[in-house]
């Protein structure tokens, strides 16, 4: 009996999707636009010898360029118009999310609803160019540093270098905002998404190369499967989690009408912060090791020799480093993304209370330790779910693209996307139960 309900309700979803016309038309346009973008990951820069960078980044590749090649689908291995891909985007939008909590004005914008949301998104914008240009030139800097990498060093390289590379990036935060309007899913993660997922087949093929060859036994190569497979179950099931904290609205009366009161619950996801605490905290790790490695010394003399040694990728001074920023952000980012007092002003306004907490001040601190706790157990899950792919990554040398981070991108990008579609089909159901409805009130 239950497979056969399972099985009627996948032939009704089936039977949804084959007339929503309008999420087809979505989910081709989505797929178009990812297209472009993989397409542009190929295209080099001009002015260089795409041949003899690829040869020098092989080189110098242990460090953060692995971490923002992963990322960029490969764009910044072969140096292409997209190397910077819709990196700055994000990093100027966590950056105006982080100042609303201490510019006042910024604060006060969001409170302002969808006018304040779009001024907002305009500082987000020209935020972007300004950190898409330093990182650019920073990038020409470095390629004429390189020797047989720049045809023809000079003015003209960086400022062509600058602007090609800030068009990319341009381009990709307005192809990203397209598929959220126009598309299914955010565009800004589906973007990371393709470039991680297209990586993948060649990563799978490079250690079962490695297991060919002898340097991976079989019964490793096995256990890297299982790991991987519980790795995405467990994230699963960890991203979908949430501390439910139960809302009563008291009964109210509007004119002779008396509306009976209602419960309702307050949704405490188990990791807020998403995916922003892992690139945070590796990014800050690897920085070190990647200088070092460009330095003329190779990094074996000085301070940045010196941590690039400790704080190596897969050293234990590493591990622990990489667990206990990514517990830092974890708290940090959570702070500014979700806070207490306003929900509990919310609540207030809106006439709802916790059971057994009065309203106001007390409801907030009631949320902030729930929060709290929570937030406890999501970034021990975050610190565990980046940890054990990089101890098998360093052990055995395995692919970049089996990192923890990569999965929980992939993994939670995935799960955003199939429940807007499910959405999608829902909304599309809904529409046709309402016009057989009046249909046959007008027959009646």
């Amino acid at each position: 009996m239950a497979s056969a309900a399972e099985q009627l309700a996948a032939n009704l979803n089936f039977a949804a999707f084959g007339k929503a016309e309008e999420l087809k038309k979505r989910i081709w346009f989505t797929l178009g636009a990812l297209i472009v973008y993989r397409l542009g990951t190929y295209i080099p820069l001009p002015g260089i010898d795409p041949a003899a960078f690829a040869a020098h980044f092989q080189s110098h590749q242990q460090g953060v360029l692995q971490m923002f090649n992963m990322f960029a689908g490969g764009a910044v291995q072969r140096m292409a118009i997209f190397a910077l891909n819709i990196m700055p985007y994000i990093s100027a939008s966590i950056i105006v999310q982080l100042m609303t909590s201490v510019i006042p004005t910024l604060e006060q914008l969001k409170k302002e609803g969808e006018q304040g949301r779009k001024v907002m998104n305009q500082y987000t914008r020209y935020l972007t160019v300004a950190i898409a240009a330093f990182q650019a030139y920073g990038i020409a800097v470095g390629l004429e540093g390189q020797s047989n990498v720049v045809s023809d060093p000079g003015w003209f390289f960086r400022v062509s270098t600058v602007l090609t590379l800030m068009g990319g990036t341009l381009f990709l935060m307005w192809l990203g905002e397209q598929i959220t309007s126009r598309g299914v899913g955010n565009g800004s993660s589906l973007i990371i998404f393709s470039g991680i997922v297209a990586a993948f087949p060649s990563a799978i093929a490079n250690t079962l190369e490695l297991a060919r060859q002898g340097a991976i036994s079989p019964l490793v190569l096995l256990g890297l499967l299982l790991m991987s497979s519980g790795v995405v179950g467990f994230i699963v099931f960890m991203e979908r989690a949430q501390r439910r904290v139960l809302i009563t609205y008291p009964k109210r009366q509007q004119g002779n009408r008396v509306y009976e009161g209602q419960t309702s619950f307050l949704p405490l996801k188990l990791n807020t912060s998403g995916v922003i605490p892992p690139i945070f905290a590796s990014s800050l790790l690897l920085l070190p090791t990647t200088i070092a490695n460009f330095s003329q010394n190779n990094g074996s003399t000085g301070v940045l020799g010196f941590l690039a040694t400790y704080l190596g990728h897969g050293r234990p001074a590493y591990m622990i480093f990489y667990a206990g920023l990514i517990v830092f952000f974890a708290f940090f980012y959570t702070a500014i993304v979700f806070d207490p007092v306003e929900t509990a002003d919310n609540l207030k306004k809106h006439g709802g209370f916790i059971p057994g907490v009065r309203p106001g001040e007390r409801t907030a601190q009631f949320i902030d330790r729930v929060l709290t706790r929570v937030t406890v157990l999501g970034a021990a899950y975050l610190a565990v779910i980046c940890l054990l792919p990089e101890m098998l990554i360093s052990q055995f040398a395995l692919p970049f693209y089996f990192g923890g981070t990569s999965l929980l991108i992939v993994v939670s990008v995935t799960m955003d996307t199939v429940a807007q579609i499910h959405g999608y089909l829902q909304a599309q159901q809904y529409e046709g139960l309402v016009k057989k409805a009046k249909l046959r009130g007008k027959k009646k």
